[in-house]
């Protein structure tokens, strides 16, 4: 059975080594270390989370990249996330150093400095690029008022790491029926929710075309923006060869009513999935998602 690299990170003991090494190595030693593991570990093709990002990297290709070319932009893929995660935990008791990495453009800085309630509610969906994490843990110095919306369960690292944020001020609230309630209430309110888009799942009861193929990723935030009749906005950061994430949001995207309720909620996500292709194919290896979007494309991706 193929080895689980993810439960080991994502693990208590994981993620507390990963703050050991960030807290302790110096900035270029550090991120060495973390493109020597991530070149190691993209070389295991066989592992789960090696496999996922090989068939995500295809699928985004428009199923093109195969041989040495696949390699590269798979261990291309697993440095940057290396990368990301040493300077989240390299600053992660210091974010303030952390934030001055973000470049916020006048566009960013309005949506950032939106009131806790303003005219109408808003729904911001994240991307796992450029340090999503990074970003996600620091919103509390940027002064964001908003409802982040979790994963239903969290255990281990991810666990710790939800402590941490939570400890920061930052209102979490698990993706559950009575959170999507909460959801949509504060939205009617005029507030803002942020959640991600690209985390795929099992037992959807939807599969939105995502670079041409059935894909397994959620559209709650399309359900809550629909029941609150607001619009959705894609956001985004990207590393800069100046060093820094520059942060992007897309124009809002309105969410268009369907007498059909299966139609409705395919055509909305799609219409949203659309704008994050467009970011993705700007930067494919720093698209940070280690599950597998299409899960039929693990055995589908050609091996040499």
């Amino acid at each position: 059975m193929p080895i689980s690299a993810r439960n080991l990170i994502n693990s208590t003991f994981g993620i507390g080594l990963a703050l050991w090494i960030g807290r302790t190595m110096p900035d270029k030693t550090g991120k060495r270390i973390a493109r020597g593991i991530a070149d190691w570990l993209a070389a295991r093709r066989s592992w789960g989370m090696v496999r996922a990002v090989r068939a995500n990297r295809w699928v985004i290709s428009g199923e093109t990249l195969q041989g040495a070319e696949l390699d590269q932009a798979v261990r291309a893929t697993f440095r940057h996330t290396a990368h990301s995660l040493f300077t989240l935990y390299h600053n992660f008791q210091n974010l303030e150093a952390a934030i001055r990495l973000v470049d916020i453009d006048p566009l960013t800085q309005e949506i950032l400095n939106r009131p806790k309630y303003d005219s109408r509610g808003l729904v911001v969906v994240g991307l796992h690029m450029g340090n999503f994490d990074l970003l996600v843990q620091g919103s509390g110095l940027f002064g964001w008022q908003a409802m982040f919306m979790t994963l239903p369960e969290v255990t281990g690292g991810y666990k710790t790491q939800y402590d941490i944020r939570r400890k920061s001020g930052m209102n979490l609230v698990p993706a559950s029926k009575s959170g999507f309630r909460e959801a949509i209430e504060h939205l009617r309110k005029g507030g803002l929710v942020v959640t991600g888009m690209d985390r795929p799942e099992k037992g959807l009861n939807y599969q939105p075309m995502f670079f041409n193929r059935p894909a397994a990723l959620p559209a709650h935030y399309v359900m809550i923006a629909l029941r609150a009749q607001v619009p959705v906005k894609v956001g985004c950061s990207r590393l800069g060869s100046d060093g820094k994430y520059h942060v992007t949001f897309s124009e809002p995207i309105e969410m268009q009513p369907y007498p059909d309720r299966r139609q409705e909620m395919q055509n909305n996500c799609e219409a949203v999935l659309r704008v994050a292709e467009n970011y993705i194919r700007q930067t494919p290896e720093q698209w940070e998602m280690t599950f597998p979007v299409w899960p039929d494309a693990l055995d589908q991706v050609p091996v040499n």
